[in-house]
């Protein structure tokens, strides 16, 4: 792990509290609207999650994960600032080029099926990318200005500051991660590119 970073990929809010929670392994992603040509790709392996709560909605979540959005979607800054808790490892990275896999991903993420159709397809490029994640707890939220440079619909973000990683402990022992890892290796070892 890095001792200091100024990476953070941006995130629904309620989706960065079931990675932060160890709830959620597995990020689904296609890219967003001002994405490089190409769509979302990997370009780093290590950030921090950046919190958002533009374009998440309830109805593309699993039903036991909309009650608790209500909770996350109330509690959203009104200051131009942004709280970081969870820093990510990739530790795997898939590109998904046939849909029907991603059934079997269900209990490893909290997209709704329509959210993931809706990703899947999107451009009318079929594919997205499956980030298999090692998630850890700042010791310490980081609170930092949202700043305009911050703001639009891509999935990188570089950070005016480096903030340090020192103290940040895995959100899952190593067996339970390995475990559930593994789970999201072989269902979705079928729909690899």
């Amino acid at each position: 792990m890095l001792a200091t970073n100024n990476v953070a990929l941006k995130e629904w809010a309620i989706v960065d509290q079931y990675v932060g929670s160890g709830r959620q392994v597995v990020l689904l992603r296609k890219g967003g609207i001002h994405e490089q040509r190409g769509g979302f790709e990997v370009e780093h392996r290590e950030f921090f999650l950046f919190p958002t709560y533009v374009h998440q909605k309830a109805e593309d979540l699993a039903p036991g994960a909309r009650a608790e959005f209500e909770a996350v979607a109330a509690a959203a800054p009104t200051d131009r600032t942004v709280t970081l808790r969870h820093y990510a490892m990739v530790d795997e990275v898939v590109r998904v080029t046939s849909i029907e896999p991603l059934r079997g991903l269900a209990d490893e993420h909290i997209l709704s099926w329509s959210a993931v159709e809706g990703r899947f397809w999107y451009r009318d490029r079929p594919g997205l990318h499956a980030l298999i994640l090692r998630a850890y707890r700042l010791p310490r939220p980081a609170t930092i200005a949202n700043r305009e440079a911050y703001d639009g619909c891509v999935s990188w973000v570089e950070l005016d500051e480096r903030l340090s990683t020192a103290g940040s402990i895995p959100v899952l022992d190593d067996a339970e991660f390995a475990r559930r890892a593994g789970a999201v290796r072989r269902v979705l070892a079928p729909a690899a590119a």
